[in-house]
């Protein structure tokens, strides 16, 4: 960990020759993470809605939310390129955008570990930062080994329901295809919801049926969704093991979600929150 970490603080420091984008905005916060690991934070210029770390990201000139951007507003910024993730859109906007004369990448599409690893070399090449990539790329491995490591010691798999919100009065959950699919797993537990492809609606039988051991939500929606008081009320969460036991974990969306520099963070925190004791080598 500690590796991994003087290596990504070293890098987010070191100037190095980049290629000749002076005005850049990002959407995408994995990717706002990697640009400002790879040492381009000063040639940020906007950023979209999902970019929240490190936390004076936020101050910088907001161009929207990922997939709903607005080519008039963005342009006023004058970048010369959009690093986007691969569903950022819609896609009129985009052609708008290298209409107007800005280079537009967008990211390969993914989610889960590896994907970081895509992603990170992705934007290094975009940037000419390919050796700083290369060794962020090696010391993520080298956490995320470590991490898989202890997680394969585990004799226990914890249940696991991620709630992302409550829409119509039916619980949206994170199934299989996820990026909470993927970090469930990762961290050592067993995503209940695996059954539901991509974020859907869950019914009562269904969440019954699955007796879920923990919930897991973002803090984020939590306050959207009445609290965990009113969660654990809801019949259906009741009549569970985690609702009986009022078990409960509330994470940080992007620490949780974004694979990005910081997934071993939140693969670590979240395999602690579900395996009472577990202890990680820092």
């Amino acid at each position: 960990m500690r590796c991994f970490l003087w290596v990504l603080m070293t890098l987010w420091v070191t100037p190095a020759n980049a290629q000749s984008y002076d005005r850049i905005v990002v959407a995408g916060g994995d990717l706002t993470e990697m640009v400002i690991a790879l040492g381009e934070k000063d040639r940020l210029v906007g950023v979209d809605s999902t970019s929240l770390y490190p936390p004076d990201v936020t101050e910088l000139p907001q161009i929207g939310y990922v997939r709903r951007l607005t080519p008039e507003g963005l342009l006023t910024l004058q970048p010369d390129l959009l690093i986007g993730a691969h569903d950022a859109g819609p896609a009129i906007a985009v052609d708008q955008l290298r209409a107007g004369g800005v280079e537009v990448a967008l990211a390969p599409e993914g989610d889960g570990a590896e994907a970081v690893v895509d992603k990170f070399t992705f934007v290094g090449e975009i940037l000419g930062r390919q050796a700083e990539a290369a060794a962020l790329i090696e010391a993520y491995r080298d956490e995320m080994d470590r991490i898989a490591a202890t997680i394969a010691t585990l004799e226990t798999e914890p249940k696991v329901l991620f709630i992302l919100s409550v829409r119509d009065g039916a619980p949206i959950v994170g199934g299989a295809g996820t990026a909470a699919d993927s970090v469930i797993t990762l961290a050592g537990g067993r995503n209940v919801a695996a059954a539901v492809n991509g974020w859907k609606d869950m019914n009562q039988e269904a969440i019954i049926a699955a007796a879920p051991d923990v919930l897991l939500v973002m803090s984020s929606h939590l306050e959207g969704m009445g609290g965990f008081e009113t969660l654990l009320a809801r019949p259906e969460i009741a009549l569970t093991p985690a609702g009986r036991a009022g078990r409960t974990v509330e994470m940080d969306g992007s620490l949780l979600l974004q694979f990005g520099p910081r997934t071993p963070e939140g693969v670590r925190q979240l395999a602690e929150h579900l395996h009472v004791g577990l202890v990680f080598k820092r």
